[in-house]
C-alpha cells in the first residue's frame, strides 16, 4: 500500500514538474510572439487558444477553431476594406480575386512560415514537420503566390505582409487555359489518370500538351496540369509565330 501511495506521489510531483516547464516555455513563446506581431495581449490565453490544434488532446485549452471562425471574416473584411479605399478604379471581380489572393491558405501559411509561427503551435501532427519543409521549399519557385500549384499545411497561418497587388496578381492557371483555348476555337480533353499515378493528362484537339502531378490532392494536380498545358501552348504560338516571320 506504502509502495503503491510512494508510486502515485512521485507521478504527481513528475506531472506537477512538467506542468510548470510547459508554462515557463509557454510564457517565453507568448513573449517571442508578442515581439513578432508587435502586440501585446491582455489576455494571453486567446494567444495560448490560438496555438493549440485539435490534435492536441489536453483539457486545459481549447483548439484555435472558434477563433479561426471569427478571424476569418474579420481578416476578409479588413482586406476588403484596404482595397476598396486603396483601389479606388478597380471593378468588384478584380476586387474580390484581389482579397481571396491575400486570405487564402497559401498566402496565409507563406507568412506563418517566414515567421517560423509553426515552431510555437501545441499539435499531436507527425507528418506537419515534414509539410512545412516540403511548402517552405516549394515557395522557392512561386515568391508571392502559386495560384494553386502548391498545397499548403492547412494549420499554417498568420501575418498577410507583403499583401498581393493589382499588379502582381496573377490569373489562375485553369482560368488562362481555358480562355486561350477559347479564344483559338480549340477542343479541350482531359485524361484523369489521378486514382493510378497523380497525374491529369491534357490534349488539344487530340494532341497531347502537358500533365500535372500532385498524388496529395486532385486540385493541385489539374491546377499543375492546366499550368502546365498553357505553358506549352504559349510556346507553341510563340515558335510558330517566328516561323510565320522567318518565311516573310
Amino acid at each position: 500500500m506504502e509502495e503503491k501511495l510512494e508510486q502515485v506521489s512521485l507521478t504527481s510531483l513528475f506531472q506537477e514538474d512538467e506542468t510548470a516547464h510547459l508554462l515557463q516555455s509557454w510564457e517565453r513563446y507568448v513573449e517571442e510572439v508578442e515581439e513578432i506581431i508587435g502586440y501585446k495581449f491582455k489576455n494571453s490565453n486567446l494567444l495560448y487558444q490560438a496555438f493549440t490544434h485539435s490534435s492536441f488532446q489536453q483539457n486545459c485549452c481549447d483548439s484555435y477553431e472558434r477563433l479561426e471562425y471569427v478571424g476569418d471574416s474579420v481578416l476578409n473584411l479588413l482586406i476588403a476594406k484596404e482595397h476598396y479605399f486603396l483601389h479606388p478604379d478597380l471593378p468588384p471581380g478584380k476586387l474580390t480575386r484581389l482579397r481571396a489572393a491575400n486570405v487564402d491558405t497559401e498566402k496565409l501559411a507563406r507568412v506563418a512560415v517566414k515567421y517560423d509561427f509553426h515552431k510555437y503551435l501545441r499539435h499531436k501532427k507527425p507528418l506537419l514537420k515534414g509539410q512545412v519543409e516540403e511548402f517552405r521549399d516549394a515557395t522557392l519557385e512561386y515568391p508571392l503566390h502559386s495560384t494553386g500549384l502548391i498545397d499548403p499545411p492547412k494549420v499554417v497561418e498568420g501575418l498577410l505582409q507583403p499583401l498581393i497587388t493589382p499588379t502582381n496578381l496573377e490569373t489562375h492557371p485553369v482560368t488562362k487555359f481555358y480562355e486561350v483555348c477559347q479564344k483559338n476555337g480549340w477542343r479541350v480533353e482531359l485524361v484523369d489518370k489521378w486514382e493510378e499515378t497523380g497525374e491529369i493528362e491534357v490534349f488539344v484537339d487530340g494532341k497531347f500538351v502537358g500533365k500535372g502531378k500532385f498524388s496529395g490532392k486532385k486540385l493541385i494536380a489539374l491546377n499543375r496540369a492546366a499550368h502546365n498545358a498553357y505553358c506549352q501552348i504559349v510556346k507553341n504560338l510563340s515558335v510558330e509565330a517566328t516561323s510565320d516571320n522567318s518565311g516573310l
